[in-house]
């Protein structure tokens, strides 16, 4: 692991992340950035809002849900610091200038509606439509929490998948989320989303494995609405360098309390299709790599 420098709320046992290595010649990596539970005792004295509010905004759980995949010799990617703490699936320039009372740890790239909606980098606001923070943030508390919880775990995220591509020709990343039931008072009719960044992130082959799989399990799924991959999809999405990213949207019906935040019962039977789901893609990967090479044409 890349030293990402310690504060007194990082313990040696609550490291940026939990990294699992892939098995012999496995090119696939699932990964959970936004179901980290660990609040900083530094952040928690500066919140506004219960932490209820915070927590019902984590993909809490998915990274048990995906537990059990590195069976499959999947590798295995999963966050610990919260989503509110620091959001790893944003690019580190889409922060709100208005949030810092000295500017912001890095240049602020255009305002995205993400970051118009509260929703940046560094969140600014929490499920419940209100301020996180109870006074404006520090610069530097800003950077830190850059250098503990964001940089370490994008380093190695990018540093594997390229070791992937290098040793067995290809890296496939399955970015694992999970999505409210309502959003703004509708109900998702989908068990699952699949973003592939409308087309540009990933093989249309996969994209149909996926779908096939999740059919035959049960579950309906639809693609890029209303979530169409976010910046891990588009940054780690390349199919022609045969680099392939693929974001899973878990309806949270499926197997939480969302007002509480605790495991239905439903868990333990999502936690084994996904594994199945796992399967499907290490063979299609494997079916990848085997297949002739495409010579590319110049232009």
């Amino acid at each position: 692991m890349a030293n990402s420098g310690r504060s007194a709320d990082l313990t040696p046992e609550m490291e940026p992340y939990s990294w699992v290595p892939p098995a012999g010649d496995s090119s696939v990596v699932f990964a959970s950035p936004h179901s980290g539970r660990f609040y900083p005792s530094s952040f928690l004295d500066l919140l506004k809002v219960p932490l209820i509010d915070l927590r019902r905004v984590e993909d809490a759980y998915v990274d048990r849900l995906i537990s059990e995949v590195d069976g499959l010799g999947i590798g295995r990617l999963e966050a610990h610091f919260a989503r509110s703490y620091v959001d790893l699936n944003r690019a580190e320039e889409e922060l709100d200038s208005r949030m810092f009372r000295d500017g912001p740890p890095t240049p602020a790239g255009e305002r995205t509606p993400r970051v118009e909606a509260g929703l940046g980098c560094i969140p600014r606001i929490a499920a419940s439509g209100e301020d996180i923070h109870a006074r404006k943030l520090k610069r530097s508390e800003a950077e830190n929490r850059l250098d503990l919880a964001y940089r370490p775990y994008h380093d190695r995220l990018t540093r594997e998948l390229e070791r992937l591509r290098q040793n067995t020709g290809l890296s496939v990343l399955v970015d694992c989320h999970s999505m409210p039931s309502q959003i703004g008072g509708r109900r998702i009719q989908a068990d699952m989303i699949i973003g592939t960044r409308h087309g540009s992130a990933c093989d249309e082959s996969l994209v149909r494995v996926v779908e096939g799989c999740l059919s035959q399990l049960g579950y309906r799924s639809l693609r890029n609405q209303p979530y169409a991959g976010g910046f891990v999809t588009k940054t780690h999405g390349n199919p022609l360098e045969d680099a392939h990213a693929i974001q899973i949207e878990i309806n949270r019906k499926l197997y939480l309390d969302e007002s509480r935040v605790e495991l239905l019962p439903g868990w333990v039977r999502l936690q084994r299709n996904l594994y199945r789901l796992g399967e499907r893609i290490m063979s299609w990967a494997e079916q990848k790599k085997a297949a002739p090479k495409k010579v590319r044409q110049k232009s």
